[in-house]
């Protein structure tokens, strides 16, 4: 996907969009917080016409929790606007399991209700012969229950070992406190354990933007992601138009760098951006401007031109060196282009 839209520069990233899907952490909360201008934005959207949809890779918390937050944060969410990736999980473990089959599940609540909803019996032990692992994150997911999942793993699927599959693989998860481990980390110590790979079920896998497209009936979709790897690399597989968001984990060193498959439409800093006109690049020479910044490419260097408002330089830099079709680390990057005033403005 291009990072610039060829309609008209007066067009906001929300025309003609009738399904607003959002990711959740690092984009409507980090931690139990909402982030700042999430709420109103969305709440805007909506009364503007627009239907909401959350998709999460988060397997700790039900669709009813998640749902009960938001509502909590000021966003009328009913529990069946939330996609999940158990959800997701459950739908693949239908097709490689029979029904009723004893599964073990290495996560929380909103990864044991959606097994038990499937008609699946949930175990913690590999003792029981469970048919296949489900893994999803958790706070509380220990040693005890990565070994469990390892014990019941030692004998890889094509040789007869038993499926697994995991909610997902995002490396990190955006807390009030920070940055902390997440599900890509539990799932890479089994991993490391048995020399298993896991089928993944959630983003950046499509079925799940697909589910979420099914769901709501949407004609025009738009996401809303603060990952290019889970949620910009999934949208553009589910071919969904996309906006990456700087209030969550990837930073502008991230966007400059981004491969092909993980560019999203859009960028912004937040989501009040959403109902601004969106600027078109102009190409002038060896120039790239997107109103007053403009950047240059001069053999292996990046030069700017003209500084303008952050958010512009920054996709500004994008699309100069993306345009290039050379990675990152064949240029010398200003360190000014690294810089990352979006991450203050997000407390």
């Amino acid at each position: 996907m291009a990072l610039f839209s060829k309609r008209a520069p007066q067009r906001t990233p929300l025309d003609g969009v009738d399904v607003v899907l959002a990711d959740l952490d690092g984009v409507v909360y980090a931690g139990p917080g909402a982030l700042p201008h999430a709420v109103e934005s969305l709440n805007r959207a909506a009364a503007e016409g627009r239907r909401l949809g959350y998709i999460t890779n988060n397997a700790s918390r039900t669709d009813a929790t998640v749902a009960a937050h938001l509502v909590e944060l000021g966003l009328h969410t009913r529990p069946d606007e939330v996609v999940t990736s158990p959800q997701a999980a459950m739908r693949l473990l239908a097709q490689k399991v029979a029904p009723g089959s004893t599964v073990l599940v290495v996560g929380g609540e909103g990864l044991v209700v959606e097994v038990e909803k499937a008609g699946f019996v949930v175990t913690r032990s590999a003792e029981d012969g469970p048919a296949a692992v489900v893994q999803g994150f958790a706070p509380d997911v220990s040693w005890t229950q990565l070994a469990e999942a390892a014990f019941a793993l030692q004998l890889p699927e094509d040789e007869g070992g038993i499926p697994w599959i995991a909610t997902n693989t995002d490396w990190t998860i955006p807390q009030a406190r920070g940055i902390a481990p997440g599900n890509g980390t539990l799932v890479s110590a089994v991993h490391t354990a048995v020399g298993r790979l896991a089928t993944v079920a959630g983003k950046p896998e499509a079925p799940i933007f697909h589910e979420a497209v099914a769901r709501f009936g949407a004609t025009s979709p738009l996401f809303i992601g603060d990952r290019l790897d889970t949620d910009i690399l999934g949208a553009n597989r589910a071919g969904v138009p996309s906006v990456l968001v700087l209030t969550g984990i990837d930073r502008p060193k991230h966007v400059l760098a981004a491969p092909v498959d993980s560019r999203p439409t859009y960028i912004v800093s937040d989501l009040r951006q959403l109902f601004e006109p969106y600027p078109a690049a102009r190409v002038k020479g060896d120039t790239v401007w997107v109103r007053d910044a403009a950047v240059r490419i001069d053999g292996a260097d990046v030069q700017i031109v003209a500084e303008g408002e952050p958010i512009d330089l920054l996709r500004a830099a994008a699309k100069a060196i993306w345009d290039t079709g050379r990675q990152i680390f064949g240029f010398r990057v200003p360190e000014r282009l690294y810089a990352d005033p979006f991450r203050a403005a997000r407390s």
